[in-house]
């Protein structure tokens, strides 16, 4: 394969895309402010979403978020599903299905509720995150507080940290 085979295809453009200026900051701020522009998208109070926020990424779960900040633990996991945090559907993959097949029409909820094999609370949870979008607003007026303020390479570094060897392990 020669050079001309592997350039085949490439373009070259004589500007660049104007990309506008990133719209996340992670420096900080008023993060109440910031959400009281979206109130109106929120499952609770601004004052209540920013303590679930900023305590959800420091690492507590969302059961302690929601006490902390004096809401239900459902309250906060819509909160935090509408902010753009995935992974808060209690269901498996299948059973989220069985969920979408009952929202579609194609089975009554009593024989939803029973083939998901969930309690009331999680089907309830689960109905929630498929029939309620993520706002991309929110997760851009949040995104700051949920990023963690380290660099992602050492960040991996750390993580495989007992995979490496290092230089006195070269001897």
């Amino acid at each position: 394969m020669g050079l001309s085979d592997i350039a085949a295809g490439i373009e070259v453009h004589d500007r660049q895309r104007d990309r506008g200026v990133p719209t996340v900051d992670a420096t900080g701020g008023d993060l109440v402010g910031r959400l009281e522009t979206h109130a109106d998208a929120l499952p609770c109070t601004p004052e209540a979403a920013a303590s679930v926020l900023e305590t959800y990424a420091a690492g507590t779960s969302v059961g302690d978020c929601a006490r902390e900040a004096g809401i239900p633990p459902m309250t906060a996991a819509k909160l935090l599903h509408r902010c753009g945090i995935t992974g808060l559907s209690p269901l498996a993959p299948t059973a989220r299905d069985i969920v979408r097949d009952w929202l579609n029409g194609d089975l009554p909820r009593t024989e939803a509720v029973e083939l998901v094999g969930a309690d009331e609370a999680d089907f309830a949870l689960a109905t929630y995150v498929e029939t309620h979008d993520p706002v991309p607003e929110l997760a851009d007026a949040v995104a700051g507080v949920l990023e963690p303020e380290s660099n992602a390479t050492v960040a991996k570094r750390d993580a495989l940290a007992e995979t490496m060897s290092s230089v006195g392990d070269l001897r």
